[in-house]
């Protein structure tokens, strides 16, 4: 039988590459202001890799979209969205750890991407995209740990045999003995307290320099609420002795002149939520004693809301881009 070549794209496809775009137009508004206020020569380089990256996927997508006809979205821009030359608002380190931090959300959406992508010219490019990307990581990475920043999870001691569960009070959790934490479970609260830390500094940064009292006001809501998700989720790990990962403001600086524009703030924080939401559901999935899957639903569900607000205001302000939808069909019949 024939191989169809380059049918038309999915639904999927589709969406996958709008947000490819999305997030790559903003991405490379960040790295180019990152770029000219970084010190450090060497997070330079790593900086500058990730802009080259952002850069590429840009200057590919746009080709693609205009190869099948669809409109190349608005995305964002250095006219629109960013002085680079405004003054540093991040620390070295920040921005070191911010590039890491993105190009780990960067493979996991790729990753998906391939997996659900039939097209081949589609697959080669998410994988190619993949694979760029975890080199980015692995250079962030491994220059957060030669400069000692990187901040490794806690150790367990390893069993002295293997063993099956025996008592259904493996999952107990706010009622009689609790168990210790599972290593899964102590990784998913040690990783979701890094993000919301490394996001707290992001909102701190966004509400000194959002011109608007709305958007300010929205993003100083969202670092409250990280700050009080990095108690929940520290007080497990305090319960059993591990340590919990510290945040800092010292990550960010006093400036407070115009940076990012509203619209690239908005976009960024329910980027992050949306973020969020995909790690707490892992982590609900991966934690099998009860008290702590009610803290991660609870925490979703106060996101969610947060996230709904968010929208709503980039919707008021003419800031939320139209993402790939189904045709309205009571619309076509009717003319």
């Amino acid at each position: 039988m024939a191989k169809e070549h380059n049918p038309q794209l999915t639904a999927v496809e589709i969406s996958h590459i709008w947000n490819a775009y999305m997030t790559n137009s903003l991405s490379v508004c960040v790295f180019k202001y990152f770029l000219n206020c970084v010190e450090d020569q060497s997070i330079k380089e790593v900086v500058q890799h990730g802009l080259d990256l952002s850069e590429y996927q840009v200057e590919k997508l746009s080709v693609l979209f205009r190869k099948e006809n669809y409109p190349v979205p608005i995305g964002f821009t250095e006219k629109e969205d960013v002085d680079i030359h405004a003054p540093k608002l991040f620390s070295d380190s920040y921005m070191l750890n911010n590039v890491r931090d993105m190009a780990s959300v960067g493979m996991n959406t790729y990753s998906a991407a391939i997996g659900i992508s039939a097209r081949e010219d589609i697959y080669e490019h998410f994988a190619t995209c993949f694979t760029k990307t975890n080199e980015l990581h692995r250079m962030a990475k491994n220059l957060m740990l030669e400069k000692g920043i990187y901040i490794r999870g806690p150790y367990i001691q390893p069993p002295a045999k293997p063993k099956y569960v025996k008592k259904q009070g493996f999952l107990t959790g706010w009622f009689g003995e609790r168990r210790p934490l599972t290593g899964m479970e102590i990784t998913t609260l040690y990783s979701n307290i890094q993000r919301n830390a490394l996001g707290a500094s992001t909102l701190i940064g966004f509400a000194q320099v959002a011109q608007s009292k709305e958007v300010k006001r929205f993003v100083i809501r969202g670092k409250e609420i990280a700050s009080k998700h990095i108690e929940v989720f520290s007080s497990l790990l305090n319960e059993e002795n591990l340590p919990a990962p510290m945040s800092s403001d010292s990550e960010v600086t006093d400036k407070t002149s115009f940076v990012f524009s509203e619209r690239l703030i908005m976009f960024e924080t329910t980027s992050l939520i949306a973020t969020s939401i995909g790690y707490y559901g892992l982590a609900l999935a991966g934690s099998m004693r009860r008290d702590i899957s009610v803290h991660y639903t609870r925490l979703i569900a106060e996101i969610m809301k947060y996230a709904e607000d968010g929208a709503n205001i980039m919707i008021d302000n003419g800031w939320l881009e139209e993402p790939p939808m189904a045709p309205n069909r009571d619309e076509l019949v009717d003319g």
